[in-house]
């Protein structure tokens, strides 16, 4: 769609994994692990829609933002194909808000729109433990918020998706409550029209 409309599409890629390898480059052979090289047509991955066309993004447009968990060949081919990547050492040193905002600023530099893909294992597993693969050390409940209301103020995302939630490695759907909230920022929620919590039992009538 965005090709016919002559416009550049970015993709910001917030997770845990680079999600950047290949059948050459993987250790578990796990797709869930290809899902970004696919999207960047690296070869070996040419048939998994079928016949369907398969329409890549170039690697320099794809932000990996958040990343802390990747593997020795994945990080090679990330390298070799000069992937912004943002880990989590840069996010600790220079702050989210500074690196979120060059993302920003590269996009609407370029004419373009931006595709969020929202990995919940980005969080730190002390915020959002109901995931398959934690990560030590992840985004804060704060950081992830302001990274989804800068998106919302920069008037850029045009779509989004949500993985890695599992109900069954949840705590009493703490990590799904975290997910809509972050989404909730990004659709532009602001922190006054959130109701504060109450153990208050109302007055009947």
């Amino acid at each position: 769609y965005w090709q016919e409309q002559n416009k550049p599409l970015f993709v910001l890629w917030l997770d845990a994994h680079a999600d950047y390898n290949t059948p050459a480059t993987t250790l578990t052979a796990n797709m869930h692990g290809m899902s970004a090289a696919f999207l960047c047509g690296e070869p070996g991955l040419d048939h998994l829609l079928g016949d369907e066309p398969r329409v890549s993004v170039p690697p320099s447009r794809l932000d990996l933002f958040g990343i802390r968990s990747i593997d020795p060949l994945e990080k090679e081919l990330v390298r070799a194909r000069a992937i912004p990547v943002v880990d989590m050492r840069a996010i600790d040193e220079f702050g989210v808000g500074v690196l979120i905002r060059r993302v920003i600023d590269r996009v609407r530099a370029a004419g373009g729109v931006l595709h969020l893909s929202f990995d919940v294992d980005v969080l730190d597993p002390s915020v959002a433990p109901g995931v398959g693969t934690t990560v030590p050390g992840g985004a804060t409940y704060r950081e992830a918020h302001l990274v989804m209301e800068l998106l919302h103020d920069s008037g850029l995302v045009r779509s989004v998706d949500i993985v890695e939630l599992n109900p069954f490695l949840d705590e009493r759907g703490r990590t799904a409550r975290v997910a809509v909230e972050l989404i909730g920022s990004l659709f532009g929620m602001q922190i006054t029209d959130r109701v504060t919590p109450t153990n208050a039992v109302l007055p009947e009538g």
